[in-house]
Formats: C-alpha cells, sequence, structure tokens
C-alpha cells in the first residue's frame, strides 16, 4: 500500500511528530509511506468559491502548495491523520489542508483506509471527542475503514511522549497494517 501521512505539528520534533515517526516506522516494513508535515507547506485556508467545481481540470484558483498533496494524496491506498490538539481541535495547519480536499479531485482519491493519531496536553476524558465526531462523519461520508486510533493525554513539552507507552503503540498500529 501507498500510506500518506499528514503530520498537523507546527513544532518541529514536538510529540505528534514523534508518534507519527513510529507509526511510519511500523509501517515502512511492509508499505511505502509518505511523511507530509503541513509546517513545510504554504497552504492557505480555502474560500470556498467552489471555482473548482466549475473548472474543466477541477483545480484550485489559489496558487499555493496544495497541488503537490493533492498529487500524493491522489497516490495513496491509506491515509494517517496526525495532529496535536489545540483548543479540542486539530491545528489550524492541519485543518487548512484537510478543508481544502473540498475538491471534487477527492472523488479520484482511491484512499480506503484510515488512522488518527492525536496528541493533548490536557488529560480531560472528553479532550478528544469533538475531533473523534468529525473523524466518524467522514469515515461514514466516504466509506472509509477505521484501521485505529492513538490518543495520547497528557504531553505538553517536546518529548513527553517518550514517557508513555504511545510509541509502542504506534510502532505496532503501523506494523499491523
Amino acid at each position: 500500500m501507498n500510506i500518506v501521512i499528514l503530520s498537523g505539528s507546527p513544532r518541529k520534533g514536538g510529540n505528534t511528530e514523534i508518534l507519527a515517526e513510529s507509526f511510519a516506522q511500523g509501517a515502512s516494513s511492509k508499505h511505502n509511506v509518505d511523511f507530509i508535515s503541513v509546517r513545510d507547506y504554504h497552504i492557505n485556508p480555502c474560500i470556498g468559491c467552489n471555482s473548482c467545481f466549475k473548472r474543466d481540470d477541477q483545480s484550485c484558483i489559489q496558487k499555493d502548495d496544495m497541488q503537490t498533496v493533492y498529487d500524493k494524496l491522489a497516490k495513496a491506498d491509506m491515509l494517517v491523520v496526525a495532529s496535536p490538539v489545540y483548543f479540542y481541535g486539530i491545528s489550524s495547519q492541519l485543518k487548512a489542508l484537510i478543508d481544502r480536499c473540498h475538491n471534487p479531485l477527492r472523488d479520484s482519491f482511491k484512499i480506503k483506509k484510515v488512522a488518527l493519531l492525536l496528541v493533548g496536553a490536557a488529560t480531560l476524558p472528553e479532550l478528544f471527542d469533538s475531533i473523534l465526531v468529525q473523524y466518524r462523519l467522514c469515515i461514514n461520508y466516504f466509506h472509509l475503514e477505521d484501521c485505529g486510533k492513538i490518543l495520547v493525554r497528557g504531553v505538553k513539552e517536546k518529548g513527553d511522549i517518550k514517557s508513555t507507552n504511545a510509541l509502542k503503540e504506534a510502532f505496532s498500529l503501523g506494523a499491523s497494517i
């Protein structure tokens, strides 16, 4: 399989990135893994103009790095979404990328499987609830297979995740795909 990991952390070497890299290490023994760190791409938010639905090539009117991401997603069989949790949602950088998938090009993607990796500093039991609702809605709408979720609470400073069991869980999840 071709697996694309969308890492939504704006912080290089942060807990989300470390977690996503652990998943990638586990999955790369059997699959091709393309790691996209959103901080390395200039992606504007969707402006809701819907011109992509009217253009013959379905291209977005905005000229930024999103076309590169579309090209990578078009080759993917599986998508892994990894994000820190900010105010009970995914990072704004990752949200901008996901919103730009409101484009008819998404109908040509062959993605059938998804996984979710979330990292939050808080320890509240409901920390991930709003993201999980959106995740389930997308799975249902696009008829995707949920291959697993790793939800890590209580990690704030860079490297805190290394003192949890989450990296082993992420590696195992990646290897089990």
